[in-house]
């Protein structure tokens, strides 16, 4: 009989197999290859405690290579999260708790959604970044109440992912010595060897960024990877990557090394090979023995001890610190901005034209004083998206309180790392350029499907952005990002509906929020109000109790929108201007509302942005007109662009007479 290590190890592998095989789909190779280290990182390494998966304390573990996810379900029912063994057998099924890549929010144990490579190697930089602030901010002498470590595992596929470099060279950058980074080297990807299209020295281009590099050359040597992680963990200057040698499909002979092991089902007749070739004590579906069972739990209760110790601490330093114990509650609490809706100084403005770019920092720098946890920064554009909080330090290796983050020209990893620090449980926001969403687009997709409150600031948002021309001029961003779920795109049209726009980033809870910025200065409009908080509302009624005509705009073009009010109210065209921030909470509001705004029995709508017109189609309808985009823009001064692309008051007005019967 093996010892229970290694039985405990085979016990992940088997049930890894076992549910690929009965879902007839999974990737079975990176669970049977990484097993071992999974094993020992959880049960010998890392701080955790199963019956308390939201230890603020634990250590966090990522899984990059999400398609593996049988190895982190695995582990969960083991270790007793909750995951039984019945879940594991709907692996992949409908309505299951184990679907085909690990879902945060879905799964108990699960810290990150991940599935695109390399996504969750940039989420752990920033769980590690928001580990290293809080710690900076919280820690007293004796009491290190925010001490713990993120481990990520990957493989080829995402140290390949160009999101896994922008990552690390920051983390190299910024010290985190608390990030450790297991690389399941095995060189094998879906088309073959990795050598076909991958032969760079990863070891060397860790050192390059900075890390310390450890390699661990049997990746079923337990005692070598504790080594290895020891060494991790002695490093206080530098994050660490550890390099482990691994055989993919480890242990089924016909699969062992091979790239068939990677991503399809190893077949009946492979798993009871694999099965024998373990010594497992029988064929039957996802046995494993009770003396492995009785082994988890041991390591599980034993794991609970380090949280007692910890909540001892806590309270003392509770007691001892009163002002810290009140900082700590307002830093994790979600509902702290809700206040802020009847506070007049914080809705206040100049009635000047600006940029909403501009009113946006000055939002921004309000917020900082009510909101602790807010932290962010830009892909190295902070002057130009005025995104910067002024007196709250720049976070960098040697201060890691600052709340200001320099990301460099990251826009991808950037989006991934803001990610990490909200599941962490700041409030991050990241910003560039609207028109480099598209660098974006990915991570801000997984903030939607993770249900986190990221924010996005985008600003030079339509052809106003002039003269740098159409490479940095948006035109199907708008649309692009609208179209997702569970996402509020805001673009607001002056300074009471830019502090509507953050508001609701910063009290939402499970929706992310782009808030789209104009460079361009615009006035204050009078009949702006907090109903933008409603998606949309009536900017300028009619003076009849249905209106020959509705237009709708956002943003810069709000203003359009008012000045051909104006000039057909002279013409006899009596119109309603709906200023429409946020279509995507406008759809949240009741039918009543929406009606409202909106009545079916007025036709006659034109919809004005100076960006693409697609998704306006379900408020114009058959019978409406659109005002817009459609080509990429030009370099030229930006009222010229205006003017030279139609997007103008009597366009406007054209376009409202044509659709008035």
């Amino acid at each position: 009989m093996a010892n229970i290590d290694t039985m405990s190890v085979n016990a992940i592998r088997v049930l890894a197999a076992d549910a690929v095989q009965k879902a007839k789909s999974g990737h079975p190779g990176l669970p049977l290859g990484c097993a071992a280290v999974a094993y020992e990182v959880w049960a010998k390494e890392m701080k955790h405690n199963p019956a308390n998966p939201d230890w603020a304390d634990r250590d966090r573990f990522i899984l990059s290579g999400g398609h593996g996810s049988t190895l982190l379900y695995s582990l969960l029912h083991l270790f007793g999260y909750g995951l039984t063994k019945e879940d594991m057998m709907q692996f992949r099924q409908w309505g299951s708790l184990t679907p085909g890549h690990p879902e945060y929010r879905h799964t108990k144990g699960v810290e990150a959604t991940t599935g695109p490579l390399g996504a969750g190697m940039a989420m752990a930089v920033g769980m590690a970044m928001a580990e290293a602030h809080l710690a900076a901010k919280f820690n007293k002498e004796n009491y290190p109440v925010v001490d713990h470590y993120t481990y990520v595992l990957g493989g080829d596929g995402c140290m390949m992912e160009g999101i896994s470099s922008e990552a690390f060279s920051l983390a190299g950058t910024l010290g985190l010595h608390k990030l450790i980074v297991i690389y399941d080297s095995n060189k094998i990807s879906i088309e073959g060897n990795t050598d076909i299209a991958f032969t760079e020295d990863v070891k060397k281009r860790f050192e390059a960024f900075g890390f310390q590099t450890l390699v661990v050359e049997d990746g079923n040597d337990l005692e070598e990877i504790h080594k290895a992680i020891v060494a991790a963990k002695a490093d206080t200057t530098r994050p660490s990557m550890i390099m482990v040698k691994t055989q993919i499909g480890y242990g089924c002979p016909a699969k062992q090394g091979k790239a068939s092991a990677h991503g399809e089902p190893l077949g009946d007749e492979n798993v009871a090979a694999l099965k024998e070739n373990l010594g497992w004590p029988t064929q039957e579906p996802f046995f494993v023995p009770e003396e492995v069972y009785a082994n988890y739990a041991a390591i599980s209760a034993e794991k609970a001890k380090a949280e007692e110790a910890w909540n001892k601490m806590f309270a003392e330093y509770c007691a001892k610190y009163p002002e810290m114990k009140e900082a700590w509650d307002a830093e994790f609490n979600m509902d702290i901005a809700k206040d802020l809706i009847d506070n007049e100084e914080f809705w206040t403005y100049d009635e000047k034209p600006e940029a909403t770019r501009n009113l946006s920092g000055v939002v921004l720098n309000r917020l900082k004083n009510y909101v602790p946890n807010l932290i962010g920064g830009a892909a190295d554009l902070s002057p130009s998206t005025k995104t910067y909080m002024k007196d709250m330090g720049d976070f960098s290796k040697d201060d890691y309180t600052g709340r200001n983050l320099h990301f460099g020209v990251r826009e991808l990893a950037m989006a991934a790392i803001g990610n990490g620090m909200t599941l962490h449980g700041l409030r991050a926001f990241v910003s560039t350029f609207f028109v480099f969403s598209d660098y974006v687009k990915p991570m801000a997709r997984l903030s939607s499907l993770m249900r986190i409150p990221t924010t996005y600031v985008l600003t030079h948002d339509s052809i106003g952005v002039g003269e740098d021309g159409p490479t940095h001029e948006p035109i199907e961003q708008l649309a692009m990002l609208r179209s997702m779920p569970n996402f509020h795109v805001f673009r607001p049209a002056d300074a009471t509906e830019t502090i509507a726009a953050w508001y609701s980033a910063v009290t939402s809870k499970e929706t992310p929020t782009a808030l789209v910025l104009t460079r361009q200065n615009l006035p204050q409009l009078a009949g702006s109000s907090k109903e933008a908080l409603k998606g949309a509302y009536i900017l300028e009624d009619s003076t009849k109790a249905t209106p020959d005509a509705i237009i709708m705009a956002t943003g810069s073009e709000v203003q359009l929108a008012v000045e051909a009010k104006a000039v057909l109210a002279a013409e006899g065209v009596d119109v309603r201007v709906v200023s429409m921030p946020c279509m995507d909470l406008f759809e949240e509001q009741s039918e009543e509302y929406k009606e409202a705004v909106l009545p079916k029995n007025v036709r006659a709508r034109v919809a004005v942005e100076a960006l693409i017109d697609y998704g306006w189609g379900r408020y114009v309808g058959l019978d409406g007109a659109t005002v817009t985009m459609t080509g990429f823009g030009a370099s030229a001064p930006a009222a010229t662009l205006f003017e030279k692309f139609g997007i103008t008051t009597e366009n406007v007005v054209k376009a409202v007479k044509s659709v008035v019967k």
